[in-house]
């Protein structure tokens, strides 16, 4: 398929970004469009370099890329203006579409002084208040055509778009957060984001007609949630507790993006999968997490080269989920994948080290 959208089938952090980096660098995108706004990064770790970003495309590793920004995304302009000069992009790489909104500081300390974090989570970016600005057709909202350092940049991504699919040019779209945080699904409102978080309106912000297209749902084997109160979690352990239960020899845990804050964890849940995957007819399944089931899988190279129960672990989801599982994640880099439906490409991205020294290259939080 010319079009592949990936989604997160849980509470967001489930890899959408690495699935999309490696999409890009194995030749299976010539375009890369980012959805959402700041209220949640991804992270892209190549060799030891760490980039976490807010606004540009996880894509953006592969310099054949054509990047784009869409049209229902909210831009801070300090944070993408940061990441452009970051990643050395330049208008014949990166499209960032006319009616994209401006995100004002003035949404962030709205959000800020109010109860939200305490109430909900909220990572507090102000993409909730430049939204209901954006909804309320506020005189006060400003689009990217009216920034000026964005005009060179300016472009209509739904045309070009349309215009790579008709030439059946490869193009993936890479949406935000997860389903169990839709506005209009879960079934744990109002713990959720700002907006929807399926692939049909993921296809709607970009300016796409739904079609036939493939879809990634990503998935991880310990599903997390920010910090905080930021919703219910069915069966949330300690980081303590995953780290006996894997066998890592060190102490783990994770941080979010955009805040910084330690994340919940919890064992894998089918209920929210299963609504996930009827909102979002996935046609394969991204699963991040194999060394949280067992430490020996990281870093593995083979499927063959998994545990023996990952694997059969693995065969039990695709049969509960009537989903191949293409894609299996050993570790935090872009080359820590297994692409069953690529398996010569697997390791050849960049070197493995167990003793990688990471580099983090990101965008700063404006406040």
């Amino acid at each position: 398929m010319p079009v592949t959208v990936v989604v997160g089938g849980q509470y967001g952090s489930e890899g959408k970004g690495k699935v999309c980096a490696h999409l890009a660098l194995m030749g299976e995108a010539e375009y890369v469009v980012r959805c959402g706004g700041p209220n949640s990064g991804h992270t892209v770790d190549l060799a030891g370099v760490v980039y976490e970003l807010k606004h540009v495309p996880a894509g953006f590793i592969n310099p054949s890329c054509r990047l784009f920004i869409a049209a229902g995304a909210l831009i801070n302009p300090k944070t993408l203006l940061h990441e452009i000069e970051l990643c050395e992009l330049d208008p014949s790489r990166l499209g960032i579409d006319s009616n994209a909104a401006i995100l004002e500081e003035a949404d962030i300390l709205a959000e800020s002084s109010g109860d939200l974090r305490a109430r909900l989570g909220s990572t507090n970016q102000g993409v909730g208040v430049a939204v209901a600005r954006r909804v309320l057709r506020d005189s006060s909202v400003r689009l990217a055509k009216d920034v000026p350092e964005f005009r060179r940049y300016v472009t209509s991504v739904r045309d070009e778009l349309s215009l790579a699919v008709r030439d059946d040019r490869r193009v993936v779209i890479e949406g935000t957060q997860g389903f169990g945080l839709s506005l209009y699904h879960t079934e744990e409102w109002p713990y959720c984001t700002s907006r929807d978080t399926t692939a049909h309106s993921f296809l709607g912000e970009v300016g796409l007609g739904v079609r036939d297209y493939d879809v990634i749902m990503c998935l991880r084997t310990f599903p997390i949630r920010v910090a905080g109160n930021s919703g219910p979690l069915s069966n949330e352990i300690s980081w303590e507790e995953l780290q006996w239960t894997s066998g890592y020899p060190h102490p783990i845990a994770e941080f979010t993006t955009t805040t910084k804050r330690l994340r919940r964890v919890a064992r894998f849940d089918d209920a929210v999968v299963h609504q996930a995957v009827a909102a979002n007819s996935p046609t394969a399944i991204a699963l991040h997490g194999s060394d949280y089931l067992d430490y020996t899988n990281q870093g593995a190279r083979r499927f063959e080269g998994l545990a023996v129960a990952t694997r059969e672990w693995i065969h039990d989801l695709e049969e509960r989920t009537d989903l191949p599982v293409r894609i299996v994640g050993t570790g935090p880099s872009v080359a820590d994948i297994i692409d069953r439906q690529n398996p010569e490409a697997n390791g050849s991205i960049g070197p493995e080290s167990e003793t990688r020294q990471a580099t983090v290259l990101s965008a700063p939080l404006i406040h």
